[in-house]
């Protein structure tokens, strides 16, 4: 009995200190998770160029100062005050800044900073200043600096290549309709930018794209009076394509060649690269059908094709996305990534297109390449290893194909080389653990400690979500996080908040700080009295192709079987209101929420869908045919996918969301299955966010969560 009253008492006081702590505001989970409610950091931390030295910014009252230190020093030091650059600004005889500027020790020898609008280059030592990219140029288009002091950037649709003085214009029919110089094909494969100098420089690749033959399709800007329309180019699934070339300029002899890609035109070019001689450039070059890929090699200076290294079929796709990598001590190599035996992995090729050998193998992914160390000898990069939700940073010996992990723990690392490729700066959290910075010796394994951040939440009637899994029916494991409502009595029901996306290149749930969502919203909503659940089923990514590929010709179709899991699992639990349970996802994921409210109605009470793919024929020709193939191809897929033929299905209540200006999924989507929902008396909540495009950012984020809060809260308590 004395135990039991004891036990009483001490929860009674747990109770009571949890009650007396703060709720999270809207404004606190949505904007301040990113900036006051944010983990304690480093700013800027890097280290210096050719040293085992790192750097980091610290605000001291009103200004800011570089500290310095080192792995095997004591405790850090002011290294750099807005006073002393001023100093090395003036010996320059460059103007002097009011405020310290974000500055690059890592990139060379030299410091690169913002002074006055221009993009310059420091020497520390003599203190000598070169401008990289002038005042002048900082306000055109795409940008891109070589190393041997050429300027790329557009104007007025067209392409030019800058050295000091001098400008030259190489292209002159460009137009909104021609486009140099620029990403192509919506930026699927990898691709982020539409320039590509060489090693020395000197000679600058870049996209040529001809996008007559694509149809308008209207954006209405509606802050004018009256309002106009800004017609985009959106080729859409089973049209027709716009047409990409590779151009290549010589700037020190003034030429320009297009390389002799072929026939047909409606081709991928993707992962462009150099040899490290320069005399060649590589394209993977994909089919429309994305089913079939060539590594072309081709004369940069004739833009005659060469060869084909080697190809990659796949019966459902194939989908490059990273350049080929020489060896830095061994140009006649090189490595690609492929995730040809189900993984992504590294593959060692020469230089004539012999496959070598495997470098890594297993039931993990390689994500990222964090760069060589100084000898070429090992390569750096990030996989997931120990768990799908977990990164850590692996060093792999060319040489041996052998793997040595260097970050430790069940965590999600960030991580930087030094240029010696002897210690990393580590930056780790876990979802216990908000942020760990340490110096990491790579031989050693040594590690000096940097920051320890403490719980921003602290102060809060919050706590961290439980990672678990469940097993799918294909015996998948499925990883989802589980918030129990604050003050959780075990004795009652509660209503539940499932979030999802479960569409390619997304991975919802990490086994870091905040279970690696951005924002607080889900801890907000349980401090609302919901369980909010997290969950990442087949079809997302870092698990495998296999996983991704589940969903091949019939998108929505493993997910909603994979949710259908998952509610047997929250059914099963004692706390769970089943009669009260709501569904909110966004763009793939606003898809798959309105293809499960139709598809198995009356599972969930309310959903809301934001930005929702309703029809893959108006989706765009990449990502659309790489997933379902054609409409003509695949028919039955694309019927059984268009969402609006099933809006009478819908019994719970349902609301979409729209960005006005949505260049991605188009509002037409939506306004189709408003439409069909009207003809057949069906009732749908419809909300519009005018100005913004595919996601709601900036300050009226907090008003579209506040607005899904309220729909929940309307329809489930």
């Amino acid at each position: 009995m004395k135990k039991l009253i004891l036990l009483t008492a001490l929860v009674a006081i747990a109770f009571c200190s949890f009650a007396q702590r703060k709720e999270l505001t809207m404004q606190d989970a949505i904007s301040n998770a990113r900036t006051t409610l944010a983990p304690e950091n480093l700013s800027q931390i890097q280290f210096i160029y050719g040293t085992e030295d790192y750097v980091y910014a610290r605000r001291n009252d009103s200004d800011v100062v570089w500290m310095k230190g080192n792995v095997k020093t004591g405790a850090d030091q002011p290294f750099l005050t807005l006073t002393e650059l001023n100093q090395k600004l003036r010996s320059a005889k460059a103007d002097t800044l009011k405020i310290m500027p974000i500055i690059h020790f890592n990139q060379g020898p030299n410091w690169v900073l913002s002074a006055n609008g221009s993009k310059v280059s420091l020497n520390p030592v003599n203190n000598t200043l070169q401008v990289i990219v002038d005042q002048s140029l900082s306000g055109k288009a795409n940008v891109e600096e070589s190393k041997a002091g050429y300027i790329a950037y557009l104007d007025q649709f067209n392409l030019f290549v800058a050295n000091g003085a001098e400008r030259r214009q190489v292209t002159t029919d460009g137009s909104k309709d021609i486009v140099y110089a620029s990403s192509v094909h919506r930026e699927e494969f990898g691709i982020s930018k539409g320039t590509f100098w060489s090693n020395d420089g000197k000679i600058l690749a870049f996209y040529r794209m001809d996008q007559r033959m694509v149809t308008d399709y209207p954006i209405i800007d509606w802050t004018t009076r009256p309002a106009k329309n800004l017609n985009i180019k959106y080729p859409m699934a089973g049209d027709q394509s716009h047409q990409v070339t590779l151009g290549v300029y010589n700037a020190e002899t003034k030429t320009l060649v297009y390389l002799k890609t072929g026939e047909p035109v409606e081709q991928y070019l993707t992962n462009i690269s150099w040899s490290p001689d320069d005399k060649y450039i590589y394209i993977a070059v994909l089919n429309r059908e994305q089913n079939h890929m060539k590594l072309n090699q081709y004369d940069a200076a004739t833009g005659d094709f060469v060869k084909t290294l080697f190809e990659e079929n796949d019966e459902k796709y194939v989908e490059p996305l990273v350049p080929m990598l020489f060896l830095k001590n061994d140009p006649s190599k090189f490595i690609w990534q492929s995730n040809r035996d189900g993984w992504n992995h590294f593959y060692l090729y020469s230089s004539d297109g012999k496959l070598l050998k495997q470098l890594t193998k297993g039931h993990w992914e390689v994500l990222n390449i964090k760069g060589f160390d100084q000898k070429g000898d090992q390569l750096f990069y990030i996989s997931t290893q120990e768990a799908p939700i977990t990164r850590n940073l692996y060093a792999l010996s060319i040489k041996t194909g052998k793997s040595k992990r260097i970050t430790q723990g069940y965590a999600v690392h960030n991580t930087e080389v030094s240029t010696s490729g002897k210690s990393v700066i580590d930056s780790y959290s876990t979802p216990e653990v908000p942020r760990t910075i340490q110096l990491v010796e790579t031989a050693s394994a040594k590690t000096k400690m940097l920051l320890k951040a403490a719980n921003p939440l602290a102060a809060y009637a919050t706590e961290k979500s439980s990672i678990s899994t469940i097993k799918s029916k294909s015996g998948d494991d499925l990883f989802m996080s589980l918030y129990k409502p604050v003050n959780y009595d075990a004795t009652k029901k509660y209503p539940v908040v499932v979030y999802w996306y479960g569409g390619p290149h997304a991975q919802l749930v990490l086994n870091s700080w905040n279970a690696g969502a951005g924002d607080y919203w889900a801890r907000y909503m349980a401090q609302q009295g919901y369980v909010v659940l997290t969950l990442d089923v087949r079809g997302s990514d870092n698990r495998g192709k296999d996983f991704e590929q589940a969903m091949f010709r019939r998108a929505g179709e493993v997910q909603m079987e994979d949710m259908l899991t998952a509610v047997e699992y929250l059914k099963s639990q004692p706390y769970v209101d089943a009669a009260k349970m709501g569904l909110f996802g966004w763009s793939f994921g606003g898809f798959a929420t309105t293809n499960f409210m139709l598809t198995h109605p009356g599972v969930f009470k309310a959903a809301v869908a934001g930005g929702p793919v309703i029809n893959w024929q108006f989706y765009e020709v990449m990502y659309t045919e790489r997933y379902m193939d054609t409409p003509q191809e695949n028919p039955e897929g694309y019927a059984a996918t268009y969402l609006s033929n099933k809006v009478d299905q819908l019994k719970g209540k349902l609301l979409l969301i729209h960005g006005q200006q949505d260049p991605v999924v188009v509002q037409q989507h939506s306004v189709d299955f408003v439409k069909h929902a009207v003809d057949k008396g069906v009732q749908v909540d419809y909300m519009i966010y005018p100005g913004h495009e595919h996601n709601v950012i900036g300050k009226d984020r907090a008003h579209l969560y506040q607005k899904v809060t309220d729909y929940f809260t309307q329809h489930l308590k």
